[in-house]
């Protein structure tokens, strides 16, 4: 089989706050369930839009981590489920002034798309399970990771995509691997 065609996924988790420590909170939390992180993003100055300064603050900084073990896919919908519970125990917890000091977004990454797990319907989404819907955010097109018209700004940024796309190699070669010990 060609690894263009293959199911097989990463998942990938991205994470915003003013609190980078937060931040180091959630791969902390998530580790022992989805295993090692294999590759972290710089962190992004979150600044495509104003709409969650009042309940988050400013300024706010966004993360990506991308999990070393394929993906079940089918999965995602707990996986959405858990990190809110995540970002509910943060805020239970008040460390933090804010009234939502984190916002966490898991999705998965496979060599022609990158997904994202959501709680609001809209019409390009796709329910999964467990009030989730999946929207396919990002498209991969030769040479990289392309938007869609409905793409939030934050996903449309070239750093961003540079970094998935990155990721997808590490995919893509990580398949390539395991046909060749199936061989």
């Amino acid at each position: 089989m060609r690894p263009w065609v293959s199911k097989k996924a990463f998942l990938v988790v991205a994470c915003f706050s003013k609190h980078r420590d937060a931040l180091a909170w959630v791969r902390e939390q998530l580790e022992p369930i989805h295993g090692p992180v294999v590759l972290t993003s710089a962190d992004f100055p979150f600044d495509q839009t104003t709409y969650y300064e009042t309940t988050m603050g400013t300024p706010l900084w966004k993360r990506f981590l991308v999990f070393e073990r394929f993906f079940s896919t089918e999965t995602l919908p707990d996986v959405k489920n858990f990190t809110i519970q995540l970002e509910n125990a943060l805020i239970a917890g008040q460390k933090y002034p804010e009234p939502r000091p984190l916002n966490i977004d898991p999705g998965y990454l496979q060599l022609g798309k990158f997904l994202l797990a959501t709680t609001k319907d809209q019409a390009h989404r796709i329910y999964l399970r467990d009030n989730i819907f999946a929207e396919v955010t990002l498209r991969y097109q030769r040479t990289g990771f392309e938007p869609w018209p409905w793409t939030y700004a934050d996903y449309q940024v070239p750093e961003v995509r540079a970094f998935l796309t990155e990721a997808r190699s590490l995919l893509a070669s990580r398949i390539r691997a395991e046909q060749e010990t199936i061989a």
